[in-house]
């Protein structure tokens, strides 16, 4: 059975987003109570109130006797926003209830059993929890503070489901009850090492040379005989052209040997 709480409201007929600023700025949370038939009414609680209640896990899942005024409901925590980076609430929904309505609600789990379990214990697996809450359908006296999924008798790669979950009298799972499927709560995994792979220097054999590191700028060992290659290369290439002038020499030469030409005699000549 659930904890009991209650909650002392005042009325508020203003409303706005000026209205509940100047609520918040006097110590107060705006808040609205509906539901059970009734009409919709808008309230101010205590924030000091309401922000020790909200830290404890079981004001969330216990039915809440709210009084305004002369009037009193049982009503449920439906909704509440909080400040994006103060702790400060801002708003707060509570829905009434009827004693012989079914309600539905998100109940926390709580997991028993994990140490030792034998996937833990003897295999060394990792528990892991794939849901912290589940939605239930039941009357208001028969909401549980908490559901507990017992976990030692698992094994390695073994998990709870729904299904597995012993659950008080009058209280069924809503996703199971309207054929949904049965989901696993919790399993133990093994524990997986990803090894990464360190390149190994290759160790030279005994006789061979050891290759010096290149320093940038610097060619090669084979790129510098490659150049040498070239240029012997080139300069044969080169010999040809100074054996070809040689060649040409003797002709120079010859003309030099050879006697020089007599003028023909004029005409007439004298």
């Amino acid at each position: 059975m659930s904890a009991k709480f209650e909650l002392t409201a005042e009325p508020r007929a203003v409303k706005g987003t000026g209205a509940s600023r100047r609520l918040r700025r006097s110590g107060k949370v705006p808040a609205v109570l509906y539901g059970a038939g009734k009409k919709p009414m808008m309230v101010a609680l205590d924030h000091g109130v309401m922000s020790r209640h909200l830290a404890n896990e079981k004001f969330h899942t216990s039915i809440l006797t709210v009084k305004v005024g002369d009037e009193t409901d049982q009503a449920i925590l439906r909704d509440w926003h909080m400040h994006p980076f103060k702790p400060l609430v801002m708003h707060i929904d509570l829905q009434r209830i009827s004693a012989t309505e079914k309600i539905h609600m998100e109940i926390p789990l709580h997991f028993i059993g994990q140490d030792v379990a034998p996937g833990v214990k003897i295999d060394g697996g990792v528990v892991s929890h794939l849901m912290n809450e589940v939605d239930i359908t039941c009357l208001p006296k028969d909401l549980p503070e908490f559901l507990t999924v017992d976990m030692s008798a698992l094994h390695i790669n073994e998990s709870v489901h729904l299904s597995d979950i012993k659950l008080p009298e009058g209280v069924t799972i809503t996703s199971l009850t309207h054929g949904g499927d049965n989901l696993a709560v919790a399993a133990i995994t093994t524990i997986r090492v990803v090894e990464e792979e360190v390149p190994v220097a290759a160790v030279p054999v005994e006789g061979e040379a050891v290759a010096a590191p290149t320093v940038e700028g610097e060619a090669k060992p084979a790129d510098a005989k490659a150049g040498d290659a070239k240029g012997a290369e080139a300069k044969k290439g080169e010999a040809p052209k100074a054996d070809a002038k040689k060649a040409e020499t003797p002709k120079a030469d010859a003309k030099k040997g050879e006697p020089p030409k007599k003028d023909a005699p004029k005409k007439g000549g004298k």
